[in-house]
C-alpha cells in the first residue's frame, strides 16, 4: 500500500510523533521515507544560510525518528511551500503526504497563507494532517466515514490495511445522514444498506468493522462528534472532487472558505485526519 511517504517537516508540531507511531505498523514501516524542507525564495548569501539551517533541521529529524540516514531521502527545495510539496509529491509518486497543521479555519488559512490547507485541498494523493493542538496517540481505534461511493470504498480499504496489522486494532465505520429515513418493507433503511455493504467490504480485506449510523443536519460536525464519542485515534475520510476537469488545478473557494465537510473536519476533528481523494483516472 505505502511505498513512498512524503513528510513535509517544518521542525515543529506533532508530525514526528505521528510518524513514529505510524512506523509501528508494518505496512507503513516498509515504506521509503522522504523528508522535505522548503526554504523561502532568497538570493545571495542568505540562500546558503537557509540551506544550512534546513540541512540541520532534516538531520535532527532523522535522528529523532531513529531512522537510518542511508535509508532516508532528505530533500531541500527552494520556493513556495504549498506548491513545492505538491510538486515533490508528484515527482516521488508519493502514496501518502504527512503535514502538520495549525488548525486555522476559513479566512485565517488564506490570510495566514496556510500551506497544509492548500495541499489538503489540491492534492490528489492521500494526505495525513496532524494538528498542532492535538494530543497524538498510538493508533488503535480507527474511524472511517462510510458514504457508499467509490472513493469511500477506497477509504475503507486503506483503513482496513492499517488496522489489519495493528494487534487488537478496531475499525468503526460511521455513516452520517442528514435525516432518518423510514426503513423499507424489508426492514432496512438506506443507511442500513450502505453500512452493510461497507462491513462486507471490510470483511473482504480481513477486518471486522463495526458499523454505526449517525444523524445530523451538519455532517462535518456530526462526524467530529462521532470521532470524539468513539475515542478514535485516527479519522479516515473520503472526499470527492466535483470540480470540472479544467478547474482541477485551481483553488476551490468553497473549500478555502471552510464550507466543505472535509475542511470542517480538518479544523475540528479530535484526531489526526487521513484524507483519501478520488484517483485521477476515475474522475
Amino acid at each position: 500500500m505505502f511505498r513512498n511517504v512524503l513528510i513535509a517537516d517544518s521542525g515543529k508540531g506533532h508530525v514526528e510523533e505521528m510518524v513514529r507511531m505510524l512506523r509501528d505498523i508494518p505496512v507503513v514501516r516498509q515504506a521509503r521515507v522522504n523528508l522535505l524542507h522548503v526554504v523561502p525564495e532568497q538570493s545571495g548569501e542568505v540562500v546558503q544560510q537557509h540551506w544550512q539551517i534546513a540541512a540541520g533541521i532534516l538531520a535532527a529529524a532523522v535522528e529523532r525518528l531513529s531512522l537510518d540516514p542511508s535509508e532516508v531521502n532528505t530533500i531541500i527545495r527552494q520556493g513556495d511551500t504549498k506548491q513545492t510539496v505538491l510538486r515533490v509529491a508528484e515527482e516521488l509518486n508519493a502514496d501518502l503526504i504527512v503535514m502538520g497543521s495549525r488548525g486555522l479555519n476559513r479566512l485565517q488559512s488564506i490570510l495566514g497563507n496556510s500551506a497544509s490547507q492548500y495541499v489538503f485541498q489540491l492534492s490528489t494523493r492521500p494526505m495525513l494532517l496532524v494538528r498542532d493542538d492535538l494530543y497524538v496517540r498510538h493508533i488503535n481505534r480507527v474511524m472511517v466515514t462510510v458514504d457508499g461511493t467509490g472513493v469511500g470504498d477506497d477509504a475503507i480499504r486503506l483503513a482496513c490495511e492499517l488496522v489489519r496489522e495493528i494487534p487488537g486494532g478496531a475499525l468503526i465505520g460511521v455513516h452520517v445522514s442528514r435525516q432518518d429515513i423510514t426503513p423499507s418493507r424489508g426492514g432496512k433503511s438506506p443507511a442500513d444498506e450502505v453500512l452493510e455493504k461497507a462491513v462486507q467490504r471490510a470483511r473482504s480485506f480481513g477486518v471486522e468493522m463495526k458499523g454505526e449510523h449517525r444523524t445530523g443536519a451538519d455532517i462535518g460536525r456530526t462526524v467530529c462528534a462521532a470521532a470524539g464519542d468513539l475515542n478514535a485515534d485516527l479519522l479516515v475520510i473520503a472526499s470527492q472532487d466535483r470540480r470540472p476537469v479544467v478547474a482541477k488545478a485551481l483553488v476551490d473557494l468553497d473549500r478555502l472558505l471552510g464550507s466543505s465537510v472535509s475542511d470542517y473536519i480538518r479544523v475540528h476533528a479530535p484526531a489526526p485526519v487521513l484524507l483519501v481523494r478520488e484517483p485521477e483516472g476515475r474522475r
